[in-house]
C-alpha cells in the first residue's frame, strides 16, 4: 500500500490558508500536519483544527525522517532572504520535496491556488526581493478584452499569459513559430485554468511566421486584437553573431510587418519588450532589436498606442546563465564564466512582466519606458550561490573563466547618456526614456539598405544573404556593432 505523503504549509497567513483549504477539498487523502510560521500572534493557535506551529527554526526536528513529505512555502510577500533562511533550514532535513507559491500569486489579484505551487528554485533565492506589484486596478483594463502574445511558449511570452489569466480577458492568443512551445504553454493554461486560474478565459494558440508578411497582415485583421505585446525575437547572442541576417530579418522584419498590420488591424495598445542591449549595440542582436524599438517609435498619429518597454535581463530565462548553471553543476561541473567582473541587471520573471504590464495597463501615453532594475549582480556571484543551492562545494564543481564570447559587453547599460533622457514616468519603478533630436535616421532608410540583404530581390540579388555587407551597414549608423576583419560574405 502507497503510505501518502503528509504536508507542511510554511506560512499561515491568507496564502497559506487558500492552499490548505484547496487541499482539503482536492487532496482530502493527503494529512496537513501543520502550519509553521514566525509570527508570535499566530504560533499555538490553530486554523480549522490544523495546529499553527513556530518558529520555523524551532519546528526541523519535526521533519526528521520526513522523506515522503512535503513542504510548501506560502509566503508570498517575504522577502528573498527570509526564503533563503527558510530553503536552508529545510534542506537540511530529510523533507522529500520543497515547493513555493510565487509572488504572482499576491502581486495580481491575491487569488491563490494549488496549481501556482512549483518546485523551489534556485532563481527564488539569487538577485534582489522582488517588489510586489497590486495590478488588480490596471488588469481592469484588459478585462473582456483579446490580447496577442508574440513568442508566447517564450519566457517573458508565457509568464505573461499566466498572469494575464487572472485578468479576465476574453481570448489570450499565443503566437508562436515553434509548435512544441506553444502545446506545452497551452497544456499549462488549461491546466492553470482546470485548477481555478483564469477557467473564463478563452485560449488560442496561433503557430506563424512574423516574416510571412501577408500572413501576419491576414491573421491580425481576423484575431481583432485590443493589446498585443512582442516578445518574440531571435536573441542568443553568440548564436546570432553566427547567423547575423537572421536576426535581423526575424527581429527587425518581422516586428516591421506586425507594427504595420497592428495598426492596418486596429489594434489599441502595440507594446513591445526590449533589452538593454539595445543601448548602444555591441552585436548585431543589439542592433536588431535597437532597429525594433526605432520602428516602434517611429509609429505616430495613428490610434494605435506604440509603447516599447526596455529592461535587462530575467533569471530562469531560457538560453540564459542560470538554466546553463544548473546543467553544468549537476554534470559535476566546471561552472563555466567569461570574466571575473561581469555584471548583468537581473529580475524575476514574474515582476519583470508586473511591470510591463503596470505600463502598458495604466494609460501611459506611447513612447520609450525603461524598468528600474536596481543594481546589478556580479555573474560569479550568482555562480557561487547555485553551487550551494544543489548542495555542492565550489571546490567539488569549481568555475573555470573563458573569456567573453562574441558580442558580449563586461557590463550592460539600461539607457544611452549620449543619445537619450531619462525621467520618471507616472508609475513608480518605470522611467520615461527621450530621444535626443539627431541621432538616427529614420528607420525607414536603414531598412531599405538592409532588405536586399535579408530578402532576394531581382533588381539587386547579389547582396542576398551577404553577412559582410550587413555588417558594414550597420557600422554605418550603429558604430559600436562589432564588424570583425574575417567576416565571410556568406
Amino acid at each position: 500500500m502507497k503510505v501518502s505523503s503528509r504536508i507542511y504549509i510554511v506560512g499561515a497567513g491568507f496564502a497559506g490558508r487558500a492552499i490548505a483549504r484547496e487541499l482539503k477539498e482536492k487532496e482530502p487523502e493527503r494529512e496537513i500536519v501543520a502550519f509553521l510560521d514566525d509570527d508570535r500572534e499566530k504560533i499555538g493557535s490553530n486554523w480549522e483544527g490544523i495546529p499553527i506551529l513556530g518558529p520555523v527554526a524551532g519546528c526541523i526536528p519535526l521533519l526528521k525522517d520526513s522523506y515522503n513529505d512535503e513542504v510548501i512555502i506560502a509566503c508570498p510577500s517575504a522577502s528573498r532572504q527570509q526564503i533563503k533562511d527558510i530553503y536552508t533550514l529545510l534542506s537540511k532535513t530529510d523533507i522529500g520535496r520543497i515547493r513555493i507559491l510565487p509572488t504572482v500569486s499576491s502581486i495580481v489579484t491575491g487569488d491563490v491556488h494549488l496549481v501556482q505551487a512549483r518546485d523551489i528554485d534556485p532563481e527564488d533565492l539569487l538577485g534582489r526581493t522582488p517588489v510586489s506589484i497590486n495590478l488588480s486596478d490596471t488588469l481592469k483594463n484588459m478585462k473582456g478584452k483579446r490580447v496577442l502574445i508574440t513568442g508566447a511558449g517564450g519566457s517573458i511570452g508565457s509568464e505573461l499569459c499566466r498572469q494575464l489569466l487572472h485578468a479576465g480577458a476574453e481570448r489570450i492568443y499565443l503566437l508562436g513559430h515553434g509548435e512544441n512551445s506553444i502545446y506545452r504553454l497551452e497544456k499549462e493554461l488549461r491546466r492553470l485554468q482546470a485548477g481555478g486560474v483564469g477557467k473564463d478565459a478563452i485560449i488560442v494558440p496561433v503557430i506563424g511566421e512574423l516574416q510571412d508578411r501577408d500572413y501576419i497582415f491576414f491573421i491580425l485583421k481576423r484575431l481583432k486584437a485590443d493589446f498585443i505585446f512582442h516578445t518574440a525575437a531571435h536573441k542568443h547572442v553568440p548564436m546570432m553573431e553566427k547567423n547575423p541576417i537572421a536576426s535581423i530579418s526575424n527581429n527587425v522584419f518581422g516586428t516591421k510587418n506586425l507594427v504595420d498590420a497592428a495598426e492596418k488591424a486596429g489594434t489599441k495598445r502595440f507594446i513591445l519588450i526590449s533589452t538593454d542591449k539595445a543601448v548602444d549595440p555591441s552585436c548585431v542582436y543589439g542592433a536588431s532589436k535597437k532597429l525594433a524599438e526605432m520602428l516602434v517609435l517611429d509609429k505616430k498619429d495613428c490610434n494605435c498606442n506604440y509603447m516599447v518597454v526596455r529592461f535587462g535581463n530575467v533569471l530562469g530565462a531560457r538560453g540564459t546563465i542560470v538554466p546553463l548553471f544548473k546543467e553544468q553543476i549537476l554534470s559535476g561541473g566546471p561552472v563555466t564564466i567569461t570574466h571575473p567582473d561581469m555584471t548583468r541587471f537581473y529580475m524575476t520573471i514574474p515582476e519583470a512582466v508586473s511591470l510591463i504590464l503596470k505600463t502598458a495597463g495604466d494609460g501611459l501615453e506611447g513612447g520609450l519606458y525603461m524598468l528600474d532594475m536596481g543594481t546589478p549582480l556580479r555573474i560569479e556571484d550568482m555562480a557561487r550561490q547555485m553551487i550551494r543551492f544543489y548542495g555542492y562545494s565550489e571546490d567539488k564543481i569549481g568555475i573555470k573563466y573563458i573569456g567573453l564570447r562574441e558580442g558580449e559587453k563586461l557590463e550592460e547599460q539600461l539607457w544611452d547618456r549620449k543619445t537619450e533622457e531619462l525621467s520618471p514616468s507616472e508609475e513608480e519603478r518605470v522611467f520615461r526614456v527621450s530621444q535626443k533630436a539627431g541621432h538616427y535616421p529614420p528607420s525607414g532608410e536603414i531598412l531599405d539598405k538592409l532588405r536586399p540583404i535579408c530578402f532576394l530581390e531581382e533588381s539587386d540579388s547579389s547582396s542576398y544573404r551577404n553577412r559582410k555587407q550587413l555588417r558594414d551597414c550597420l557600422t554605418d549608423y550603429f558604430p559600436s556593432v562589432r564588424n570583425p576583419d574575417d567576416e565571410p560574405e556568406y
